[in-house]
């Protein structure tokens, strides 16, 4: 969070629009991917110069204009300036801190959302940081399950009338799936058009948060378990992370309500009335997935308490133990301090079964202060 506020401090007194990357540092250049479709062709191409992307603003077919990296303003700006996009969107688009959220613009609609994914605590700064964040979400669409953080990364969306611009902070993402129905021609997302595919791709976002909560619940199983057999520091610790990350799932999937219920109740002329229903599964699942993190969020506050009182009870035993040796040996210190005083007129020091005796009263204190605590069911 530091480094996003010093880079905030860099556009205090910038006119509005102003492009400035705020998110991850990448020095790798951004990649721009295309497919143009209809229901008989499609056209799959990798772009390396920018101004390539023109001409397909107005076409029949329906586009896909993916760019991996809002890094390169220059890259974001040129784009975005030939598709009529709003500097105040281009400015949002580089921002990666913004929060799910749909604006109409008439000729477009601006989404963000959040896509989640998990990433392995190797990925340190100098360990080939690329390289393993790719990996790890690559391994989503594998079905693959890690023990890492949970990390978000933004993902904005244009949907035009014809086409969708989706930018993205890096190369590897969870929409292969699309991909390879595009290219099959499976399914009705050749037959629709660009508001069709703007649902599939919000729809897989949406579906993969039910991957990261299956993980998150299995870990949340594996504490309960934990929890009442053998609860440590460690246990409390990973509670405390567990809720940290059910804490970030809500604050990137609460606003997506509002995302899904805007398009699903057809607000906007870009999204057809065929499109729309689908759109009301996803507002579903939506509610589904804040459902699930409350529940999620609840039971960690419970297993917080339960340790808590575990603990405690645990602090409450052995104080009982303690209390129960200290209140049989006050008798007993207090005959053995009586006859260590060794007054010369105690007639039981010079007896010959005076230790003996004293020694089986003190056993008879002691024994009978033990039956008492049994019969009260103190220990």
């Amino acid at each position: 969070m530091p480094r996003f506020i010093k880079k905030y401090k860099e556009k205090v007194g910038l006119p509005p629009g102003t492009l400035i990357h705020l998110g991850r540092d990448r020095s790798t250049e951004s990649k721009i991917t295309l497919f143009d479709y209809s229901e008989k062709d499609i056209r799959e191409a990798e772009i390396t110069n920018v101004e390539d992307c023109f001409p397909f603003r107005d076409t029949a077919t329906v586009t896909w204009i993916n760019v991996d990296g809002v890094h390169q303003t220059d890259v974001i700006e040129t784009l975005g300036t030939h598709f009529g996009i709003h500097p105040l969107v281009l400015s949002d688009i580089v921002n990666t801190r913004q929060r799910p959220k749909v604006e109409d613009y008439d000729d477009y609609l601006f989404v963000v959302l959040k896509m989640i994914y998990h990433v392995n605590h190797a990925n340190q700064p100098g360990n080939d940081t690329d390289r393993n964040h790719t990996d790890s979400k690559s391994d989503i669409n594998s079905g693959t399950r890690h023990n890492g953080e949970i990390t978000a990364e933004q993902v904005s969306l244009i949907i035009g009338p014809n086409y969708v611009i989706s930018f993205q902070e890096t190369p590897e993402d969870i929409f292969d799936p699309i991909r390879n129905r595009l290219r099959s021609s499976s399914g009705r997302i050749r037959k629709k058009g660009a508001d069709y595919l703007a649902y599939a791709l919000i729809d897989t976002i949406v579906d993969n948060y039910f991957v990261i909560l299956e993980t998150q619940g299995e870990k949340v199983e594996d504490l309960e378990v934990e929890l009442l057999k053998n609860p440590t520091e460690s246990t409390m610790l990973a509670i405390h992370s567990l809720k940290r990350d059910m804490i970030s799932l809500r604050r990137s999937v609460w606003p997506l309500r509002e995302v899904t219920g805007f398009l699903e109740r057809g607000e906007s002329k870009l999204i057809h009335k065929t499109t729309r229903i689908y759109l009301r599964d996803v507002y579903d699942h939506t509610i589904q997935v804040i459902d699930n993190i409350e529940t999620s969020r609840d039971i960690l506050s419970g297993m917080l308490d339960i340790y808590l009182s575990t603990l405690s009870n645990r602090t409450n035993s052995v104080m009982k133990v303690l209390t129960i040796i200290a209140t049989i040996f006050m008798p007993l210190t207090f005959i053995a301090g009586v006859y260590g005083m060794n007054f010369d007129n105690m007639p039981e020091l010079h007896w010959y079964w005076g230790y003996p005796l004293v020694l089986l009263l003190m056993t008879g204190i002691a024994g009978s202060m033990l039956l008492f605590f049994r019969k009260k069911k103190w220990i």
